[in-house]
């Protein structure tokens, strides 16, 4: 069975405990990279003097960036948050949930922090999109 890879019909709404009272879909993303998730480390390993390999598996945070054209409303919601913690001086806690409507995959994101982003965008002729990293404790795979 062949899939669908669009990303164009992909829903990806976050909550906000704490600071928003609703879950929040984020839309409006950049035109070449809406999102990438970094590799999660899922084993250590080490190697003896003698040749065996000595495995053993260990808990690991799964970091994703998020990338949005400069005119998304999604970017206000994210300097809200960055404005809320340092106000705070705390930090607030994300979930996530990514549904890909064309392969028929859902993924949740468990405990996230956003953990970095530019305060500014960057420009030229135009308005650069904009990147908001964030590091969640684990994201879970499901069928829709």
């Amino acid at each position: 069975m062949a899939y669908d890879i669009t990303a164009a019909n992909a829903v990806f709404t976050i909550t906000v405990a704490g600071l928003y009272n609703a879950p929040i879909t984020l839309q409006n993303f950049a035109a070449d990279q809406a999102w990438d998730t970094a590799a999660q480390n899922c084993a250590e390993t080490e190697m003896s003097v003698d040749g065996y390999l000595n495995t053993g598996w260990t808990p690991a945070p799964v970091d994703q960036a998020i990338h949005f054209s400069a005119g998304s409303e999604s970017v206000v919601v994210f300097e809200a948050i960055m404005a809320a913690q340092q106000t705070a001086r705390a930090l607030f806690r994300l979930g996530g949930e990514l549904t890909l409507k064309g392969t028929g995959r859902r993924y949740t994101m468990v405990n996230g922090v956003l953990q970095a982003m530019a305060v500014v965008p960057s420009a030229g002729r135009v308005l650069h999109p904009r990147s908001f990293a964030i590091r969640w404790q684990s994201v879970w795979p499901a069928g829709i």
